[in-house]
């Protein structure tokens, strides 16, 4: 095995830029505490209403915002200094879990606060995420992006591993107030974080500029155009729009079909996670770009073919060992796709094409979500899914059929 060895090397060489190293320290901490909270936020909505369709409503909150405001967001991240606009985001984050806590430690909490306070969050991540996304390429050396995409991957992916198994200890045993509270405080390492970083001035902060509405569109266009981006951002489409809202619906299904209630929803999650790490350890050995397009088309391929499978399980260990392979795809998928929208994109438009990419990962989940919630009031939970992983293997093998061989 001669190349693992430089492979290693450039996940120890991303580690080596300083400002890297802090910034992926803090958000470490940060996303073990997003996704306390997510998860919480989950079975709050369902323990609530026990309804399909708020369980969808709520993850739309959470989602869909990103459509309406990432574009915008990319446009700021492009103008202005990304890391004070990351950090205004996570200090509104951090008082959006705190009211969280507040109100459910008081019992004030409703279905419908909750979805009130998911939008707020949702809305933030719509201006968060562009200017985040964005903010890499200055953190590490031009050589060692592609390993930081990988890593930060690998590192979300722990932290959905862990989070979930200690918001299912902190439900059984303390209820949803408490996983409030520690997101809420794990955003303290992030702040930290943010503030720590020594970065040079902006080089190019535009004195003039064209409409925010005309300098979308030109992203658009750019993306459309280009020969690698366009067909990767229409597999993004149908892949979020069917197989990603199963993320979701994990609580009804941890609930109702394996009847497994909070410790089951944990199980599930981190087994997401667990599979999503060992796709995002695998990708952060890869030395170059070599055949990225083909496994991010394989890797929606095979999303597709597992959430068929996990849909249709009877037997609680099947469905964890599908979600789990689930998980590896989808992870696969998303590092290559992002790493392709990182490195080719030109920088004076990566906060805008960045922004487009986050809208349809947050985005297409939050529609995908929204209709199969309602389709499940009337049909139930499994067969939607297994219709939405179907359309996702087909659309994937079609295009990865399309795709050039690797070249040596």
């Amino acid at each position: 095995m001669p190349n693992r060895v430089p492979r290693f090397a450039t996940i120890r060489g991303a580690f080596s830029n300083r400002n890297y190293a802090i910034y992926t320290s803090g958000n470490s901490i940060s996303l073990i505490g997003w996704w306390v909270q997510r998860l919480t936020v989950g079975w709050l909505a369902w323990e609530l209403t026990h309804s399909s369709s708020w369980l969808g409503a709520v993850a739309f909150a959470d989602l869909f915002p990103v459509v309406l405001i990432g574009p915008f967001g990319g446009v700021l991240a492009d103008r202005l200094d990304r890391r004070r606009l990351l950090l205004v985001c996570v200090l509104i984050h951090t008082a959006q879990a705190m009211a969280l806590f507040v109100l459910t430690l008081t019992g004030l909490i409703t279905i419908e606060l909750l979805f009130a306070l998911t939008l707020v969050f949702g809305i933030t991540v719509g201006f968060q995420q562009p200017a985040r996304l964005a903010l890499i390429p200055s953190l590490v050396k031009p050589a060692d992006l592609t390993p930081a995409v990988a890593i930060n991957s690998v590192i979300f992916n722990t932290a959905r591993f862990i989070g979930p198994a200690a918001a299912g200890f902190i439900l059984e045993f303390g209820g949803a107030a408490p996983a409030f509270l520690i997101n809420a405080l794990t955003y303290l390492a992030m702040i930290a974080a943010i503030l720590m970083l020594r970065l040079p001035t902006p080089p190019k902060l535009l004195v003039h500029h064209d409409p925010m509405v005309t300098e979308i569109w030109h992203s658009v266009v750019y993306i459309a155009r280009h020969a690698t981006l366009g067909p990767l951002m229409l597999v993004m489409i149908v892949s979020v729009l069917t197989t990603r809202p199963v993320l979701e619906f994990l609580p009804a299904f941890a609930d109702t079909v394996f009847g497994r209630g909070p410790a089951g929803l944990a199980t599930l999650t981190s087994a997401v996670g667990l599979g999503a790490v060992a796709g995002g350890l695998w990708m952060a050995q890869r030395a170059g770009q070599q055949g990225l397009a083909r496994i991010a088309f394989a890797s929606s391929a095979v999303s597709g073919l597992m959430l068929t499978a996990f849909a249709a399980a009877d037997w609680f260990p099947l469905g964890v060992a599908a979600i789990a392979v689930f998980g590896v795809s989808v992870s696969t998928a998303g590092i290559a796709m992002q790493t392709l929208m990182q490195t080719a994109a030109d920088d004076a438009i990566r906060g805008r094409v960045l922004s487009l990419w986050g809208l349809t990962f947050r985005g297409g989940p939050a529609i995908g979500a929204l209709g199969i919630g309602w389709v499940a009031e009337v049909l139930g939970l499994r067969w939607p899914m297994v219709a939405a992983g179907l359309v996702c293997l087909a659309v994937s093998l079609l295009f990865l059929r399309r795709a050039p061989p690797p070249t040596g």
